[in-house]
């Protein structure tokens, strides 16, 4: 196949930018704002806020139970029809809560948003930049990651600032739908999953010394098959701190704005820890990312669960007389721990285990994650509805944070990789 001319602008940076925008929306439009919607949910229901928090839990394990089936359509189909199939569902089942009515209705809907969503997410898009990006690999995919916070950042306020208190929950839910509806053009007419597709190179490199580099290093891959991986205690150690992980802080940042409604604050102000949250994401992602470049990937996780632990103490210690600053403090503290999960998770993933059967062991982890912070909401939820009150659910994932430490330092290389 003959060479395309070599375009001004490297085409890969256009699919870089649909992979942010991918996660811009997965995270912005999904457990970003959830939490806006369970106190107008309840006021107009009477639903409990254990009930609502089961939508979530729905929600979120679909994300992770479908990652494996996404990657899998990903190697035979490519990128782009999963992504705009993925759109078009997740926009449907937001589309459909604005004529929402029964509990029922809510559960089924979170059902096919999430298995949306996880078509539009980390596993397509983290995909696509491989593939394009293969020097600049790691900077790629910092980049790409920040879409998750920046997500927050941007359509948390928007959401619980403005749309909800002026057009209500019906309305906001259809805006949802339209945002992510956005994504099917961008797949369909901007992606393309290889660079081969369009006869380019990884990294706008040409056929040089380079693409000899690049083929040289592919055939040089080595690593563990599945199989192997679950039969280390790097795996485990590392499944058990992401699990806790995900059960902890999302436990936490799910049930952060009712329960800073409950101790006198108003949304619009909770919608603004959702902001500083989404801005300490973005600068995680990236941050994170650059700092495993320097240090070992389990001394990077250690700060990310410290950053996590300290920002739950701050949000615990808050009371109605708190400046607004503490709550920015919380907030970005909470989502630069909480940042850091996707950059860490992947280097964790390669080092430990090289890149032969990359996606398997890295969807196994990401499904491990999902089923924790599905979980952690759902037990903040009922923890509240038991006590009326979310301090002792927070404890306990203090706690837990306490576990995931050291589990994540004891990690050693397994031995056929040293």
């Amino acid at each position: 196949m003959p060479l395309s001319k070599k375009p001004k602008v490297f085409y890969g940076y256009w699919v870089l930018i649909v992979a942010f925008l991918c996660l811009f929306i997965f995270s912005g439009c999904g457990v970003g704002v959830f939490s806006l919607f369970v106190t107008p949910l309840q006021s107009d229901f009477g639903w409990g806020r254990g009930e609502i928090m089961v939508g979530f839990t729905i929600y979120f394990l679909l994300t992770g139970l479908a990652a494996p089936l996404v990657g899998s359509l990903v190697d035979r189909y490519g990128v782009k029809g999963v992504i705009s199939v993925g759109a078009l569902l997740t926009g449907l089942g937001f589309a459909s809560l604005n004529m929402l009515q029964s509990i029922w209705h809510f559960y089924v809907a979170q059902f096919f948003i999430g298995a949306g969503t996880a078509a539009i997410g980390q596993v397509p898009a983290s995909a696509m930049v491989s593939n394009w990006f293969v020097k600049r690999r790691g900077t790629a995919i910092g980049i790409m990651s920040t879409g998750i916070g920046v997500g927050i950042l941007v359509l948390a306020p928007l959401i619980g600032g403005y749309l909800i208190p002026h057009f209500g929950w019906r309305i906001s839910y259809l805006a949802l739908a339209l945002f992510t509806w956005v994504l099917i053009p961008l797949a369909l007419f901007v992606v393309r999953t290889k660079p081969a597709d369009m006869g380019l190179y990884p990294d706008g490199i040409e056929v040089s010394e380079d693409v000899a580099e690049a083929e040289a290093s592919r055939s040089a891959a080595k690593g563990f098959s599945l199989k192997m991986a679950l039969g280390t205690s790097a795996f485990w150690l590392i499944a058990v701190t992401f699990f806790i992980s995900g059960f902890s802080s999302l436990g936490i940042i799910q049930n952060q704005v009712p329960h800073l409604q409950d101790i006198g604050f108003p949304l619009a102000t909770a919608a603004n820890a959702l902001t500083g949250l989404g801005l300490g994401s973005a600068i995680g992602k990236f941050t994170f990312g650059w700092l495993c470049d320097l240090i070992k990937a389990k001394y990077a996780c250690g700060i990310s669960i410290v950053l996590l632990a300290v920002g739950t103490v701050i949000l615990m210690s808050l009371k109605p007389a708190s400046p607004l600053a503490i709550i920015w403090l919380y907030s970005i503290t909470l989502g630069l721990g909480a940042g850091g999960w996707l950059p860490i998770m992947s280097v964790l993933t390669n080092i430990n285990f090289g890149s032969i059967s990359y996606g398997a062991i890295f969807g196994m982890i990401s499904l491990v994650q999902g089923i924790g912070g599905a979980l952690g909401p759902l037990f903040g939820g009922y923890m509240y509805d038991t006590m009326n009150t979310y301090q002792w659910a927070f404890i306990i994932c203090l706690a837990l944070y306490a576990i995931a430490l050291p589990a994540i330092l004891a990690v050693r290389h397994p031995k056929s990789l040293e």
